[in-house]
């Protein structure tokens, strides 16, 4: 209930700010849709250095149909993206279920990388400059205010997103997850497979990775390899998961707002060093709330 009446709050609210901030919140909603895959990667004990795979293959997914097909639809972009990261993680994931630790971390990395260096050889797709796209329709009806629909629509799969997330954590499966993290070794004992759980997981956030992916097609109207599938993005999204905590399906979404807010100002006042002021956020946060921002929550609601 609380994630409706925010999300209907967030879309009331975007009808009165002006066009940039329609595109930060725009920006921060299709970022959040993936640390929300983050989250529950870390719910079951592993962290992917790699997300930005299923990232990159989302939005590639998306710019091609629009590039190749001429299909402009948002939807269809969406669901191409979609399913496109879904079925590659589900054949990628007889592996890495397979790892844990940091061989799990570094085999993902290792595959993100792949894709970046097949993506920057392609000239076919743009090599190093990638390519542009448009959006004309949502669902086959014409966009007349761009920015307001792509808004709504990110807004509105990012919070279904943490809905069913938190239904997918309250479940039998979802429950698993905090299992295998606490001991896996007695999971197994109990008649399940961990390696199974952590399979049906790794599609999930890559799915969810996907949509991100597709939706940062049609925000910014490009597409290219440094943006999608280097390693830093990855790294990004990892950066966020500490940053706003993996307590609640809330805190992907405060998280990535506020990331951003603290890059778009550094950008406009810092130009020259708006990386460090992004470590020393970072920092601060880890040294005073270690469990992420969502842990200041927690500590209000339990001194209340």
């Amino acid at each position: 209930m609380a994630l409706l009446l925010s999300l209907i709050a967030l879309l009331v609210a975007g009808r009165y700010i002006p066009q940039w901030a329609l595109s930060y919140a725009s920006v921060s909603m299709y970022i959040a849709t993936v640390v929300l895959g983050m989250v529950l990667m870390i719910r079951t004990g592993l962290v992917s250095f790699g997300q930005g795979l299923y990232y990159a293959l989302g939005a590639y997914a998306a710019g091609t149909l629009e590039h190749v097909w001429k299909i402009s639809d948002l939807l269809a972009m969406v669901v191409a993206g979609t399913l496109v990261a879904a079925l590659v993680a589900f054949v990628l994931g007889f592996l890495l279920a397979r790892y844990r630790d940091i061989f799990f971390a570094m085999l993902s990395l290792a595959f993100s990388m792949i894709l970046y260096g097949l993506l920057v050889k392609s000239s076919d797709l743009g090599s190093t400059d990638g390519f542009g796209l448009t959006i004309k329709t949502f669902a086959g009806v014409p966009l007349e205010q761009p920015r307001m629909v792509l808004f709504t629509v990110a807004s509105v799969i990012a919070f279904g997103c943490a809905m069913l997330l938190h239904a997918y954590l309250r479940s039998h499966w979802g429950r698993l997850a905090s299992a295998i993290k606490d001991n896996e070794l007695r999971v197994e004992y109990m008649g399940t497979s961990a390696r199974r759980v952590i399979h049906i997981n790794y599609v999930i956030s890559a799915a969810m990775a996907g949509v991100g992916g597709a939706l940062m097609a049609g925000t910014i109207g490009h597409v290219d390899p440094d943006t999608a599938a280097y390693w830093t993005t990855s790294g990004e999204f990892v950066f966020i998961s500490i940053f706003g905590g993996s307590a609640s399906v809330f805190a992907p979404l405060l998280g990535s707002a506020i990331f951003e807010a603290v890059r778009t100002f550094a950008l406009q006042y810092f130009p020259n060093t708006w990386q460090m002021t992004l470590g020393v956020t970072m920092l601060l946060v880890i040294m005073f709330l270690p469990g992420g921002l969502w842990s200041l929550f927690q500590r209000v609601r339990k001194a209340a």
